[in-house]
């Protein structure tokens, strides 16, 4: 039996897991969506990127996980993958679902175009330290309907704008970590640089999806079949 910590991205909670958990689960394996600080319903608690990856590591000390899948979406592959590496032999696999990855001393701004960072670092300066989410319209062409659109602004809420600009801390290479990566097509047809070259780890597998950023929302039966074979690589 796996235990999966399933962890969304930037502006979602725990919630966004809710269509996922349950196939997790009837097949028999533990499931454990995270909020992190700072999002959801932690508003309110101080977060920087440390505390995000202390929250990761914390939700598997806490209830003495093993054979752990650690999964991050979007922004949490970034502390996902820092956590991935402090759980030790706790850790059977990482998945990192259409979502950024951590390099040692670059944060997950460090990659964006200039006008893109100044997007990000702008709207953090407008809302008091805050990312702003999304509106309906960021959400089209990502293969949601209009209801899923609703849902997933409707619970979004402000990400904590430090955890997007501190600099991410490995200890190893992240490509010696046994890790599968799934692609979402509708959001671009190739990995990104930094993890096309993780890609040629022996370590690592490529999954594609073809659906938008969301596969949660989205697709959430087809993303819980891979997560399944994820724990069985």
């Amino acid at each position: 039996m796996a235990e999966y910590v399933l962890v969304a991205g930037a502006w979602l909670g725990s919630w966004a897991w809710d269509e996922v958990v349950p196939e997790l689960r009837a097949a028999g394996h533990g499931a454990h969506p995270l909020t992190l600080s700072g999002l959801a319903d932690k508003q309110g608690v101080p977060a920087r990127l440390q505390t995000h990856v202390q929250d990761i590591v914390d939700e598997v000390e806490r209830h003495d996980l093993r054979d752990v899948v650690l999964v991050g979406h979007s922004y949490s592959g970034i502390p996902v993958g820092q956590a991935a590496e402090r759980i030790g032999d706790r850790l059977a696999r990482v998945v990192f679902v259409d979502s950024n990855v951590p390099a040692d001393g670059e944060s997950f701004v460090s990659s964006w175009s200039d006008d893109g960072r100044a997007m990000v670092e702008s709207s953090i300066a407008e809302h008091e330290g805050f990312w702003a989410p999304l509106t309906a319209a960021d959400y089209e062409g990502q293969g949601l309907t209009d209801g899923q659109i609703a849902r997933i602004v409707g619970g979004s809420t402000p990400h904590p704008g430090a955890t997007l600009t501190e600099p991410a801390v490995l200890a190893r290479p992240l490509g010696e970590l046994p890790a599968t990566y799934v692609k979402c097509l509708l959001d671009g047809d190739e990995p990104n640089g930094d993890v096309a070259k993780l890609l040629t780890s022996e370590h690592w597998r490529l999954v594609e999806m073809d659906t938008g950023h969301w596969p949660m929302f989205s697709q959430p039966r087809e993303l819980a079949r891979i997560l399944l074979a994820a724990a069985a690589a």
